[in-house]
């Protein structure tokens, strides 16, 4: 089979901004004069949309085991690929994985490149926990359990096929330290405050050809409280059904106010090599 390469990963630990850049290639691709509907997301989907797997391999998932659904994922974007005139955006939550033919989970032949966010994880643990409609001592040993897995119980079908995380520092490795497929890494806190230098630079990596007018008016379009606007009004089909509100703050540094000592410490204690790698912590070990 031929290599055709035509996805653009969109790779991230869960609430670290990539649904807000999702959005904005959304706005940028369109071309209405007003936001695109936050809900109709035409450009982008996520990998793990068992839907999307059905009908691509032409096999209900439903009748496979966890392990031959992660066999079948790279040839599903293979078929994608080979399908599209275009390139494909595509969200994944994923760490970078192999199944068990030793291929990437994102196959190669598919894949053009990725960009990864990344987000301090003090603040990913706030967010996580109101993601999850959980404590946020329970977002914290999500983060830390390198079993961790969204859509993994076998009693239950879910509306995603089986998604393998790991630790929060396992995940930024697996996808930051692979050699397989072009990489650029997005810090969150830096699309916050130098979004229009940050996010015109990732359009240049992905291959876009825009002028900075559009994506300034992308940008706009996808504002947070432009987000949050519409969200209020008409609900955000992704959002998990216990969390109050998807788009809550669209900040940094959150974790000050929110965030017991305790959890802060764990944090570190497990994390502070990527932590420090990333900029999350001085060189003493204290978060910046």
């Amino acid at each position: 089979m031929a290599d055709n390469k035509k996805i653009i990963w969109l790779a991230s630990y869960p609430k670290s901004g990539n649904t807000w850049f999702r959005i904005f290639l959304s706005n940028l691709l369109s071309a209405k004069d007003e936001p695109v509907d936050i809900n109709e997301l035409q450009d982008t989907t996520i990998a793990s949309n068992r839907q999307l797997f059905d009908d691509i391999s032409g096999i209900s998932s439903a009748d496979l085991t966890l392990a031959e659904i992660e066999k079948l994922r790279p040839q599903v974007y293979e078929r994608m690929a080979e399908n599209s005139e275009n390139l494909l955006f595509l969200k994944i939550h994923d760490a970078f994985i192999y199944t068990c033919d030793g291929i990437p989970l994102v196959s190669e032949r598919a894949s053009l490149k990725t960009i990864y966010f990344i987000r301090n994880p003090l603040d990913v643990a706030v967010s996580f926990a109101h993601h999850l409609g959980v404590p946020v001592q329970k977002s914290v040993d999500a983060m830390c359990n390198e079993e961790y897995a969204f859509c993994n119980r076998t009693d239950r079908l879910h509306n995603q096929l089986e998604q393998r995380l790991f630790s929060w520092s396992n995940h930024v490795k697996s996808w930051t330290e692979q050699s397989v497929l072009p990489i650029r890494i997005l810090r969150y806190e830096d699309m916050l405050v130098d979004t229009f230098n940050i996010f015109s630079k990732a359009v240049k990596f992905i291959g876009l050809e825009h002028t900075d007018d559009n994506i300034r008016r992308a940008l706009n379009f996808s504002s947070f409280a432009e987000l949050q606007k519409q969200e209020i009004s008409k609900g955000f089909k992704e959002k998990a059904p216990v969390a109050d509100l998807f788009f809550r703050k669209g900040s940094s540094g959150t974790w000050h106010d929110e965030l017991p000592e305790i959890c802060v410490k764990k944090i570190i204690a497990v994390h502070s090599e990527i932590m420090m790698k990333f900029g999350y912590l001085d060189d003493e070990g204290n978060p910046i």
